[in-house]
């Protein structure tokens, strides 16, 4: 078993762990419209063109629990076409610096930008891409995440077709100055996600989970040379976590609390609107459902098999009843609801893995 792969298991036991402590309120996934193109983007790190000029930024990153604001900036712009999903990240950064030049090395072992990315929203099958401020990529698809055990990760998918490019607006490596941070443009083909997402792949009008994560570590200069912080006992000091949309844990992999990207159809500078439904806000009562499930088999090792005791006598969604049925078999369970808004059937089952009929 080659050093990667061993830590990637190692990342997915302690997320297994760790997955089921959560903050103690829902907090509100981020929203975004990404506007279609009027013109060619070139991925040069520049970002000139006139639909980047009138397209807003996000909201400033946020650290990834949702209460600290952080110590540099980072906020991103989104685009697409019919052949691209555009991604404009600008970073703010006094010391700029990388040392990771082989693909699909664990690139946050230095400070790096990453995208996460779960198309039909399933909570399963998911892409990550991360990148850091020398352009190496590290890319992967997640059939399930971390807190699954056993879960297949395809470490050799590759963002095939992928164009990026960084602007250093400062110095690379050279601790003698200050910095003022770095841009990471990228251009990713619709096709590479249909390794899970079969559907029609440019998703006009549609919304995709999504959210955006920047790890940033405290660093020393040795020699003349920038690496991680370390204490007396020669340990690397623990990363910050920086995110868009923020999760309540230290924990990205639950996509169920990422961000929703809606695709609009209409032109930079135009007017579009989107809300969250109240079929979303079904699914994130269902997954409290499904923590609660994992977190009383991690203590017990079965699974609670009556309604009543997994959740209260009424579950509410904007003043509406859901009525779920809990469905117990030979490998885990079912809780499924019937949808007052939409009259489509919502189900989760024992490894959170969401469908809608």
């Amino acid at each position: 078993m080659n050093l990667k792969l061993k830590f990637i298991l190692l990342i997915s036991y302690c997320f297994s762990i760790v997955g089921y402590a959560q903050a103690k309120k829902q907090i509100p996934p981020k929203t975004y419209i990404a506007y279609k193109a009027i013109n060619e983007i070139e991925i040069d790190g520049d970002f000139n063109e006139i639909s980047w000029k009138n397209i807003s930024w996000t909201d400033n990153f946020i650290d990834i629990k949702g209460i600290k604001k952080p110590t540099y900036n980072t906020k991103v712009k989104m685009l697409w076409d019919k052949n691209y999903f555009y991604i404009l990240a600008k970073i703010e950064e006094p010391h700029v610096w990388a040392d990771i030049k082989k693909h699909d090395a664990i690139i946050f072992h230095n400070n790096d930008f990453e995208l996460f990315v779960d198309p039909d929203g399933d909570g399963h099958n998911y892409y990550e891409v991360e990148i850091n401020a020398l352009n190496t990529v590290w890319d992967l698809f997640i059939s399930k995440p971390y807190r699954e055990l056993n879960q297949p990760i395809l470490n050799d998918w590759h963002a095939t077709g992928m164009k990026s490019a960084i602007k250093v607006d400062g110095t690379l490596n050279n601790p003698n100055d200050i910095d003022k941070g770095w841009v990471v443009e990228m251009a990713i083909p619709w096709d590479v996600y249909k390794t899970s997402y079969f559907h029609k792949n440019v998703p006009e009008n549609k919304f995709w989970r999504i959210n955006f994560s920047r790890v940033h570590w405290d660093f020393q200069i040795v020699d003349g040379i920038y690496e991680r912080k370390k204490n007396k006992k020669e340990e690397v000091s623990p990363e910050y976590n920086w995110v868009w949309s923020p999760q309540g844990v230290v924990n990205m992999h639950q996509p169920e609390k990422w961000g929703y990207v809606y695709f609009s159809s209409k032109k930079p500078g135009q007017k579009d609107s989107f809300s969250i439904s109240n079929d979303e806000k079904i699914k994130w009562r269902l997954f409290e459902l499904y923590r609660k499930q994992k977190a009383y088999y991690q203590k017990n090792q079965q699974w609670i098999t009556r309604l009543e005791k997994l959740m209260p006598l009424k579950l509410f969604v904007e003043n509406k009843e859901i009525k779920a049925i809990l469905e117990t078999h030979s490998l885990g369970w079912n809780i499924i609801v019937n949808s007052p808004f939409s009259q489509k059937k919502i189900m989760i089952r024992e490894d959170g893995k969401l469908t809608i009929k």
